[in-house]
Order: structure tokens, then C-alpha cells, then sequence
């Protein structure tokens, strides 16, 4: 230490003596290969997460449906719907098209739909709390529990002037009053 600046005295070779304690680190060419290498993994892994987090979460398809017009023919009532374990009645709009487009909405209450559908000949869209977390794809492909849901498609196109309609499926019961 030197008393007259108070500082430090490095004196001659006390710098080279610091300096050498300071060093300057130089990867390796196999270090900043795997550092690359690394980073390639990390990217691409998180990209890949990014792009199944997008498409499988996904609850509306690209699939258009026709949009209701004055040609449709719509009916309001209620629906007694039953299984073994469930047993609901609520309100209900459907409405359906002569080219086979289909929607049906069951409500129970103003604001508290319980399920709604949309389906044509070939597609699917179903949402709300009676669908669990909703489903929509080709009608072939439809998981089991909504089967039932999708073949009343086929029962208000055949059989449109009917004030009732009762249809079962499985173990599901659907009476239909308007």
C-alpha cells in the first residue's frame, strides 16, 4: 500500500502479476459447436410444443357452415333427455335447412345454454356443458358419447312436421315437444 496516495502500489511487474490473474476465456471449437447444438435443441423443441399447443387446443375448426336464412325451417319447445344416470329437461331451438344443415340449441333458462350444436352431412361442432369440453370434426369420427346428439339430425330432416318426436339411441332417450 502506498501511504502518500493511499492507493495500491503494483510497482513494475505488479501489473503483469494482475493481469495474469485476469484471463480472457477463449471457447473451443467443440464448446461453441455444442453450445449451438444446444440452443438448435432448445428452439426446435419449444417451436414443436408451440405448434401442438396451437392445433390440438384448438376448439373451433376451419370448417364453414351455412349460415341460417329465411328458408329454414325453425321450431322451439322443450326436450326431455335421458340416460340411466341423467335426466333433463330444457328448452330447445332447432332449426334445419332442405340442404340438411342442421343447429340445435338446448338452454335450460334465459343465457344458460347447456348444449349447441351444428352439422351438416359430413361435419360437427359441439359445445357447451352437456359436450364436456366440446368436440367438432367429421361426423364419422365422433366419440361415442356424442353419437346419440348427431343422429338427431337425421330425424327432424325426415320427419319435419311432427309436433313430438321421440327418438333413442343407445341409452339415451330424446323426447322432443313444440
Amino acid at each position: 500500500m502506498n501511504e502518500e496516495t493511499g492507493g495500491v502500489d503494483v510497482g513494475r511487474t505488479g501489473w503483469r502479476n494482475i493481469m495474469g490473474l485476469i484471463t480472457i476465456h477463449q471457447p473451443t471449437r467443440e464448446a461453441t459447436a455444442r453450445r449451438s447444438r444446444t440452443v438448435a435443441t432448445v428452439f426446435l423443441s419449444f417451436s414443436a410444443l408451440t405448434v401442438f399447443c396451437v392445433t390440438s387446443c384448438a376448439t373451433s375448426s376451419s370448417h364453414r357452415f351455412s349460415n341460417p336464412t329465411s328458408d329454414w325451417q325453425s321450431k322451439s319447445g322443450q326436450l326431455m333427455y335421458h340416460t340411466p344416470n341423467t335426466t333433463l329437461i330444457g328448452e330447445v331451438l332447432v332449426r334445419f335447412s332442405k340442404d340438411g344443415d342442421f343447429e340445435l340449441t338446448v338452454s335450460k333458462g334465459p343465457g344458460i345454454t347447456l348444449l349447441s350444436l351444428r352439422q351438416d352431412a359430413t361435419f360437427a361442432e359441439v359445445k357447451g356443458g352437456l359436450a364436456g369440453h366440446g368436440w367438432s370434426g367429421p361426423v364419422t369420427q365422433a366419440p361415442p358419447q356424442l353419437r346419440g346428439w348427431l343422429g338427431l339430425r337425421d330425424q327432424f330432416l325426415h320427419g319435419s312436421d311432427r309436433k313430438n318426436l321421440r327418438y333413442a339411441a343407445g341409452n339415451e332417450t330424446f323426447v322432443f315437444r313444440f
